[in-house]
């Protein structure tokens, strides 16, 4: 038994996403059904171009139900998933000197614009 085409329901199914050769060539009807590969880039985060750093690091250790929390927010908001200052232990000392200098740096282009 052969597949018929999702879109016309006419054609014999010879392309992905379930589709003939000229439902899936016709401009907008291929974005209309999604993939049905088991390869396909599916989920959050799947985007292509460079993503922006978020605005400031994590201190929750890795693994960590509130790490996987802040990751998955990354991903909804396509920033890049890991900042360079996130904690890589519990207790590490990184993002908190981040933010202390950020803050400082932040005052001192105030200062100078004065």
């Amino acid at each position: 038994m052969n597949p018929i085409c999702r879109h016309c329901v006419k054609s014999k199914v010879n392309r992905p996403r379930g589709l003939c050769w000229s439902c899936y060539y016709t401009p907008g009807v291929k974005e209309l059904y999604p993939s049905t590969s088991k390869y396909a880039r599916r989920g959050v985060g799947n985007f292509t171009g460079s993503a922006p750093l978020p605005s400031s690091p994590t201190t929750a250790a890795p693994g960590s139900p509130e790490k996987l929390a802040v990751l998955e927010q990354r991903a909804k908001l396509k920033q890049a998933i890991f900042h360079p200052a996130d904690a890589r232990f519990e207790g590490d000392p990184r993002p908190l000197e981040f933010m202390k200098n950020k803050g400082r740096s932040a005052v001192s282009e105030m200062s100078c614009v004065a």
